[in-house]
């Protein structure tokens, strides 16, 4: 019986430091989702309102660039705007997972929004707190969507504006970038957040990777 009172007692101080970690991830993941936020939705945006009208035209033809004239265009804002939907979306979890670090549901969610295989395995890691990594491995996850709709409209929207700036005389795809200057200048600069979403997103899901391998 005497025993009993260390154990416990050096328990609870190891398990002060694994609440500070655990906060710590929190902290990190909600800033990184943040951060995604921002980036994916100013590429959203900034696409979105795109478009140049040249100073000179004829009686009959009006020389205007607008994003949509390009379907790849209209995909990369269409990604970028679900993908921050998404973000906005676990924001508030993501929140209150910080304020209330003993919220173990809380925690359950963000995973499940993260890195999740299905709610039958979400409720093992509830009352277990197990999770194997192999399953993780095999797991098809939110936000890997997320990333992969990501990667394919930013890379995608690259490629047109790679065409944009140089052409390509085989397909005679000719470069409009000297006469549309400040249209090809802003559909440049809207890769930007899109592509900085795409790093923001691989950490989060390898912040997620840690925070179940903790609970092994």
């Amino acid at each position: 019986m005497k025993a009993a009172g260390p154990i416990e007692l050096g328990e609870g101080k190891s398990s002060a430091p694994r609440a500070g970690v655990s906060r710590g991830m929190a902290i990190l993941g909600f800033i990184l989702r943040i951060l995604a936020f921002i980036g994916t939705l100013a590429s959203a945006i900034s696409m979105a309102t795109t478009n140049e009208t040249l100073p000179f035209f004829t009686q009959f033809i009006r020389f205007r660039a607008e994003y949509n004239d390009l379907p790849t265009f209209t995909f990369f804002v269409v990604a970028n705007g679900v993908v921050s939907a998404y973000l906005l979306f676990s924001l508030p979890f993501s929140i209150f997972n910080i304020v209330r670090s003993k919220a173990q549901s809380i925690r359950i969610l963000l995973i499940i929004l993260d890195t999740t295989k299905s709610a039958c395995q979400a409720t093992n890691y509830a009352e277990n707190k197990h999770f194997e990594i192999s399953d993780w491995i095999n797991e098809i996850t939110i936000t890997q969507a997320m990333l992969g709709l990501l990667t394919a409209g930013a890379s995608a929207a690259a490629a047109i504006v790679y065409l944009a700036h140089r052409g390509n005389v085989r397909t005679n795809w000719f470069a409009i970038c000297q006469q549309y200057n400040s249209f090809c200048e802003r559909i440049s600069g809207s890769l930007i957040g899109s592509f900085i979403g795409v790093v923001l997103l691989m950490l989060l899901i390898l912040l997620s990777a840690v925070a179940l391998s903790r609970h092994k």
